[in-house]
């Protein structure tokens, strides 16, 4: 069976998303699976113009839209017409060229849209894929409201997607169940789950050891990711900044950017703790692991939205599968991920106080537990129920109900 994803962005641009798409991808040509890639126009607008309208990235080739005209850049409505545009030329196009037996459209639902009308012309059926409420998103971003007339257009113009494509994926319980009480859902359903390759982290519990066996160690407290406001980073800096008023010894390490980058060091500089928080910036990809290294705690005090109540994030599981202790506030996404049994702190989301009396906890079982046995426990939960194999392994059902021939 051969599979057009079609994407709203890829590598080489580095995202959750893209890295998503990439394990995928490859998961599916270990099943069988055929697929060819494209991308709509904002590619180009973010990474910039490719050299034509075909590009290799990591070894896989992705067909392209052109970016818009300068003129066109500059005005919302006609750059939004021209993504819609070429993603249905483009589309129309790649389908005679690759004749697949499916069109697999990922967020955002602009991509099930334009999927979804070619399907139809082409006679091929459409999976839509869910991997967030992008006007969730917007609403923290600050470009709209939730409730606005354009946030419950966006909803409104996914459920009309989801409403008519042939089946339905999400991410998450969490998003599935919330689509499922406002929009009639398709008789084929699948959630995959984000995932890890377990193998591709190197298990550091030891190393973690050997530094709580020092008791001169101070702990390195750490958020490795972008700087969005709900991801609830200046509740960490205040916790910080109340265990360092107790006198409990520790660092923090903030690695990334984002819109709150500035806010956050003005925080820093305003609770006096230049001395022990470290804000390197963003860093290329192929150095995170050498900041993971150096950091004992995860944190992820992520603030209550329906966002982050609905969606499942993924750096955790890196994270686990490193051999690291976890901090992470109790919101609906952290609580799908993280199951009871698997040794991660949880505090009240947007309680600093809370989050500080975790993160010294948390220090003191490091202490204690000589083997860190619990952290080993996590790691097994995500080799086992976790793994990007067993994640892809669930499209196979939604592919052969769907699917014109069995590839």
């Amino acid at each position: 069976m051969k599979i057009l994803h079609v994407f709203d962005h890829s590598l080489p641009l580095h995202s959750g998303y893209t890295f998503r798409s990439r394990s995928l991808i490859r998961y599916q040509h270990e099943m069988g699976y055929e697929t060819c890639h494209l991308t709509g126009s904002k590619q180009a607008i973010h990474a910039g113009p490719s050299k034509g309208l075909n590009e290799t990235a990591d070894g896989l080739e992705f067909y392209r839209c052109p970016a818009p005209p300068r003129w066109v850049a500059h005005n919302r409505v006609l750059q939004q017409l021209h993504v819609i545009t070429w993603l249905l030329i483009r589309t129309y196009q790649v389908c005679g060229i690759e004749k697949p037996d499916l069109l697999h459209a990922h967020s955002p639902a602009l991509n099930g849209f334009c999927a979804l009308i070619i399907g139809r012309i082409r006679r091929i059926p459409v999976v839509y894929e869910i991997r967030a409420f992008w006007e969730d998103a917007a609403v923290d971003h600050g470009s709209t409201l939730e409730g606005s007339f354009r946030y419950r257009l966006s909803q409104w113009f996914e459920e009309w997607v989801v409403n008519r494509v042939g089946g339905v994926v999400t991410i998450c319980n969490g998003l599935m169940s919330d689509l499922a009480g406002r929009a009639k859902l398709p008789r084929c359903t699948a959630i995959v789950p984000n995932a890890v390759d377990v193998e591709k982290y190197p298990d550091r519990t030891d190393t973690l050891k050997l530094r709580w066996h020092n008791r001169d160690n101070i702990p390195v407290v750490g958020f490795i990711g972008s700087f969005y406001r709900y991801e609830g980073l200046d509740l960490l800096v205040e916790a910080v900044s109340l265990l360092h008023k107790r006198g409990v010894a520790l660092k923090l390490l903030l690695v990334g950017g984002g819109p709150e980058e500035e806010r956050l060091k003005h925080l820093v500089s305003e609770h006096g703790l230049q001395n022990i928080v470290d804000m390197p910036g963003r860093v290329p990809h192929e150095e995170v692991d050498t900041y993971y290294e150096r950091v004992d705690v995860l944190a992820y005090p992520r603030r209550s939205m329906r966002l982050t109540e609905t969606v499942t994030p993924l750096k955790p599981l890196e994270a686990m599968s490193m051999g690291r202790a976890l901090v992470m506030s109790d919101v609906g996404g952290h609580l799908e991920l993280i199951p009871d049994g698997t040794g991660v702190a949880l505090f009240p989301s947007g309680d600093a106080s809370a989050l500080a009396t975790a993160l010294e906890s948390v220090f003191h079982r490091l202490r204690q537990d000589r083997e860190l046995g619990f952290l080993h426990k996590a790691r097994q939960y995500v080799a086992e129920q976790r793994s990007w194999a067993a994640s892809v392994a669930n499209y196979a059902p939604l592919y052969q109900a769907l699917g014109r021939s069995d590839g």
